[in-house]
């Protein structure tokens, strides 16, 4: 039985989780009509409630925001109707959750967007990648530059979205600026070619940034908001930026002096290796007066590392949640994971979604 500090509690804001592991946000494509949550959603969050924070999977804050299909979003009454369901059983459960407030920029296809347009994006540069539509994978479509008018729209959007979550009953949001997405598109010189107040210099690529998280936390409160960054990640061919260190120094310093009451770290290439380039996640640890999650490729012993030398204050785990709705107790326990199932990472029904067996079931069926 381990005495990791990862299973020892921790006041977060005005909560206080019952351990130090967080379910990392992961996109499941199981959205309803309308892209509401599915029904099987509130027993898939419930099922891992036992996590001291669960995030949801990134939800768009508008249909333009939308880049994969069947998504939930949290832009329209019945999405909020739909995550109510899903936080209420999580509470029931003496769980905790945040939802993850997204844009894709880019990363996304004409045939998700409002009347058949052109994705946006800080500037008309297209990601080579593809997207999921239409049950099947395509090219990304070829973006549109943001007009400088339509940005206090977009900041909008994502206050909209926060007042929606708390209506839903989240216990607050986290904004997505990480892996390539519009935030991070912004911040990255390798994507942001604008010569406006939002583009050149490291203060303006960082000013979305910056922008839509005072506006959430205005809306919300600081307690309640948290970030997701992603300094080094090549995910969704978004190019490294030609001063990192200087980029991200910034918006931490920016981030920290709203009182976010946590920042989420994907440290190396999201879902890759965790030395993709050099950064010194250290000093953000350091910079950042909140907490600090730290986040891609951790499990027991790494995590029990990060703890002891206070690199990180929570510790988030993506996969291994999946396939181990009690991961927890599994850890805590030093028992065998179950292996997550690929094939039904994106899409579809109970099949590797409801259906990962706990440790009390498999001993269970056992006897």
């Amino acid at each position: 039985m381990s005495t990791s500090k990862l299973f020892d509690s921790y006041k977060l804001g005005p909560i206080t989780l019952s351990n130090r592991t967080v379910m990392a946000p992961l996109t499941r494509n199981r959205a309803v009509a309308g892209f509401v949550p599915n029904p099987l959603s509130v027993e898939y969050y419930a099922q891992r409630a036992s996590a001291g924070l669960l995030i949801t999977e990134a939800s768009q804050i508008s249909q333009q925001g939308q880049g994969y299909q069947d998504t939930p979003g949290i832009y329209t009454q019945e999405q909020v109707a739909g995550w109510k369901k899903v936080t209420d059983a999580v509470h029931a459960k003496g769980g905790h959750i945040f939802i993850q407030l997204w844009h894709v920029g880019r990363i996304s296809h004409s045939s998700l967007q409002p009347n058949g347009g052109k994705p946006v994006a800080p500037s008309a540069i297209a990601a080579k990648g593809k997207t999921y539509v239409n049950n099947g994978f395509a090219d990304v479509s070829e973006p549109r530059a943001l007009e400088l008018s339509e940005i206090p729209g977009l900041i909008e959007d994502y206050r909209v979205a926060a007042k929606n979550a708390i209506a839903a009953g989240f216990d607050g949001v986290e904004i997505h600026a990480a892996n390539g997405y519009l935030l991070e598109q912004f911040a990255r010189d390798s994507t942001n070619k604008r010569t406006d107040e939002y583009g050149g210099s490291i203060e303006n690529r960082a000013r979305l940034i910056l922008e839509v998280t005072k506006a959430v936390v205005k809306e919300i409160g600081a307690e309640r908001t948290g970030i997701r960054i992603s300094p080094v990640t090549p995910a969704n061919d978004c190019g490294p930026d030609s001063d990192p260190k200087k980029l991200f120094d910034y918006i931490v310093d920016g981030l920290s002096a709203e009182k976010l009451v946590y920042l989420h770290v994907v440290e190396g290439a999201t879902g890759g290796p965790r030395d993709v380039a050099p950064f010194d996640y250290a000093e953000l640890r350091k910079r950042f007066k909140g907490t600090y999650i730290g986040n891609n490729g951790y499990d027991l012993a790494l995590a029990n590392k990060a703890l002891a030398a206070d690199e990180a204050d929570l510790i988030a785990f993506g996969k291994p949640f999946i396939a181990n709705p009690d991961l927890v107790a599994r850890l805590k326990a030093g028992a065998e994971l179950n292996k997550p199932d690929q094939a039904t990472f994106y899409g579809g029904g109970v099949k590797g979604y409801t259906d990962y067996p706990t440790l009390a079931e498999v001993k269970q069926a056992a006897e």
